[in-house]
């Protein structure tokens, strides 16, 4: 087993990315290749940042990808906000995504002051 697998920040990463595909695919085609395309990459990204930051030697590599991560959960909030305000999900589904992300963001920047 690798490290990032054993983190649960990693974890829920993976869950978080499942939730948001999944309201990816909903969005309407006129707008898969932006909007639909960037809330997928920016969520992936936080993931495979916290796997590569477990693969780091040094605690300065290893801070410098728990905060690329962190600033792809960031990315991945402000796409939340737009999908909700041209109405692709309601407040409740914003609210819970929103609240995935925040315990996502302070787990990374615990992970990142060590």
């Amino acid at each position: 087993m690798f490290k990032f697998e054993r983190l649960i920040v990693w974890q829920k990463s993976i869950d978080l990315f499942e939730k948001i595909a999944e309201i990816a695919d909903t969005i309407p085609k006129s707008y898969q290749s932006s909007i639909g395309d960037q809330i997928r990459r920016s969520c992936l990204s936080i993931s495979a940042n916290i796997a590569e930051a477990t693969g780091r030697e040094t605690l300065k590599e290893r801070r410098y990808y728990f905060n690329v991560a962190r600033g792809s959960v960031y990315e991945t909030v402000s796409l939340l906000h737009i999908l909700k305000s041209s109405q692709y999900i309601n407040d409740d589904i914003f609210r819970s995504l929103h609240d995935k992300c925040d315990e996502i963001a302070k787990m990374l920047y615990g992970l990142s002051n060590k």
